[in-house]
Order: C-alpha cells, then structure tokens, then sequence
C-alpha cells in the first residue's frame, strides 16, 4: 500500500487488487486536492495500470473540480483501452455527482471495493468492522433463535437499519428512468427484506455482495413487469436498459450525442437492434389522449385529431344489396321513392305531380318500402 499525505491531497491510499490499481481519497475533495488526485491518476496511466478505480467512501465532500477531474481521467482511460470507476459515494458526494449528472457514468451507485489495503501493521487509528461485518452477525444470533422469539425481530430491524443505506443507493441507481423516486426507493426496501430473509450467514459470503443482486434484480423486476404502459419482449426491456447506461459515457467520450451505431459498436450489438429498442422505449409511457399538441395548450388533444367512426359505413353494404331491387319495381313506384327520398318532397306533392291522391301515395310507398324490406331480409 502507497500512502501518500500532501498539501495538495491530504490523504489517499493506494493498492493493487489483481489487474486494478484502487486509489482511495479521503475527506475533503476540493479544487486543490482535486489537482493532486488529477497527478496521481495521469501518473498510473502513463505507467500502464489502465484499470483505475478511486474509491470515494471515505469522501465527506467533494466539488464540481473533483468530479470534472474523475470525468477527464475516465475518458483519458477509455482512449488507452482502459476504464475508470468511482464506487461507494453516498450522502452530500453523491448529491454532487448527480446534481452535475455523473452519478452514473462513474458508477458511484456501485459498492466500494471490497477489502482494505494490504499493511504490515494496524494503524493506531484503525477503524471499527465494516457495517457487513455488523449486519453478518446480527443475521447470524437472528438464525439461531426460534421465529417466535422477540429477539430475532429486534436483530432483523437492526440489520436492516444498517443495510437501508445500501438500499437507496441501488435505487438511486435507477432515477431518471420514468419512475417515482419514492416508489423505487420502497421496491429497494421491499428488495432489502428478501434479502434478509434468504441471506444464509453460514454461507460464508458478506450480506452486502447477496443483497446487491436482489435489490437489483428486484428493481428491474419492477420495471419489467409494472413500468411499462403495455408489453415489450424482455430481452428490450434489458437492452433499454444497458443503452440508457452507456449513452452518458460514450457522449462524454465522443463530445457529442452518441448514434445509434456508435451505442451498437460499444454493446457489440446490431444497429438495428439498437434501433428496435429505441422504438420499444415509446411504448414504456404511451402518450396520455388529452396531452396537448406540440406543448401549446391552444392547439387541442391528441384525442381531438383521432379518426371515429363512420356512422354511413354501414349502410354501404345495405345501399349497394338495394339498387338492383329498386331497379326492377315499376317506374310508378321508382319515380314516386325518387321524389320522396331524395327530391325531399312532400306526400301532398307528389300527388299532385303524379295526378292522384294523396292516401294513394302513402299506400303505394308503404307496400313498396315493405316490399324493398322483405327482398332484402330473405337475400
């Protein structure tokens, strides 16, 4: 482990991991620590170590010079066929990062690395057990206790009084995307609980690394199947998902509203697949029927420019069944439905251009109407 104290940066441990070089900056992150951070990030790329991650848990603020610091050396990283994450912000360091929109492109949703850096002795200093160590434990007297035990639900409440952090921090993960803050938040919560009652603290795996996949998976569950307005095939939903994820970095990188090419080549996907899932994203909230046109509330609804029904389509069939029946009556008869239906002539008036009388008409229409009826109902 490199410690390395400066004016410029007043604390920030550094440590290999395998293939990822862990730096881990505490306190305060302002402008002047932030030029510090920005040397020592530069002086690992240009050694090589292409696999940066700053852990920024131990951060309790940081500015917007710190977060444009991480947000160059990310991409610096991307153009040498590296890549740089900042895991385990929370409280007034995440505020920042996603006030300024860069919550999600650093990863800072993500848990810190796990592990401390390799020392040879304890430091005066050293810190209480990590809240996982708490959170295994209480689980573990939890199980050992009968269900009706009073004590076994006191523990749980602890336990996930302690792992509630973990929980909004997934979910904030997740705003943004067309749903309630409040209601991810409770579906994380909901997510917490299942974790808890099927964590196995025999297992011999820390609570947090079992509950992050299924806050997750409880969270896009939400999205599958209560999000969206009508039914888009899984494997859109998640692909809507993954280019909603990589959109902000690629436009980081490229300096410009990425394409939907340049989002297929980073997924290694087909366009068209990009394409389809962009489409698929409408159907997620359908457009309300009243909303107003173009934004103005003058111009009407979507409701207002709609097709209805044609109320004369249906007398079509009935119009073309009645032609040949009318052209076989008597030239009387046609001449006297002519003047009645579409001359829009009175009985009175047509008697009297016929030359007959008035009931003589009405008896006549009546028996050729009828006849016209009965034509068409046993056709």
């Amino acid at each position: 482990m490199e410690t390395m104290p400066t004016d410029s940066v007043p604390a920030l441990d550094t440590w290999r991991n395998g293939d990822d070089e862990i730096l881990r900056p505490s306190g305060v992150l302002d402008y002047p620590a932030s030029v510090g951070l920005r040397v020592a990030l530069s002086r690992h790329l240009d050694e090589g170590r292409l696999s940066l991650t700053v852990d920024l848990s131990r951060l309790r603020l940081l500015d917007c010079a710190a977060a444009d610091t991480l947000l160059h050396a990310q991409a610096e990283a991307a153009e040498r066929g590296g890549a740089l994450r900042a895991p385990g912000a929370s409280d007034l360091v995440l505020d920042v990062l996603e006030i300024i929109g860069a919550a999600k492109q650093l990863r800072a949703y993500d848990a810190p690395p796990a592990g401390a850096p390799p020392s040879t002795e304890e430091p005066p200093d050293a810190e209480p057990p990590s809240q996982w160590t708490t959170v295994n434990e209480l689980l573990r007297q939890a199980a050992a206790l009968e269900r009706s035990d009073p004590r076994r639900a006191a523990l749980r409440d602890r336990a996930v009084a302690h792992s509630l952090p973990l929980a909004d921090r997934l979910a904030r993960r997740f705003h943004g995307m067309g749903e309630s803050p409040a209601d991810l938040s409770q579906v994380a919560a909901l997510g917490l609980m299942k974790a808890i009652e099927g964590f196995d603290p025999d297992y011999g795996t820390d609570f947090g690394g079992y509950a992050t996949p299924t806050i997750v998976g409880e969270l896009k569950r939400y999205f599958r199947d209560k999000g969206w307005g009508v039914h888009v095939p899984r494997r859109l939903q998640e692909l809507r998902i993954e280019i909603n994820r990589v959109r902000d970095a690629l436009g980081q990188r490229l300096g410009r509203s990425p394409t939907p090419r340049d989002v297929a080549e980073h997924l290694g996907i087909h366009e068209e697949q990009v394409l389809e899932a962009l489409v698929a994203s409408s159907a997620y909230r359908p457009v309300s029927l009243f909303a107003p046109l173009g934004g103005d509330d003058d111009a009407g609804t979507l409701a207002d420019v709609l097709g209805d029904d044609d109320r004369d389509i249906d007398s079509v069939e009935f119009r073309q069944a009645v032609r040949p029946l009318i052209a076989r009556l008597p030239e009387r008869e046609r001449r006297i439905l002519s003047l009645r239906f579409y001359g829009n002539r009175t009985q009175a008036q047509i008697a009297a251009d016929l030359g007959i009388s008035q009931m003589h008409v009405s008896r006549l229409l009546s028996r050729t109407l009828e006849g016209l009826r009965r034509a068409l109902l046993d056709g």
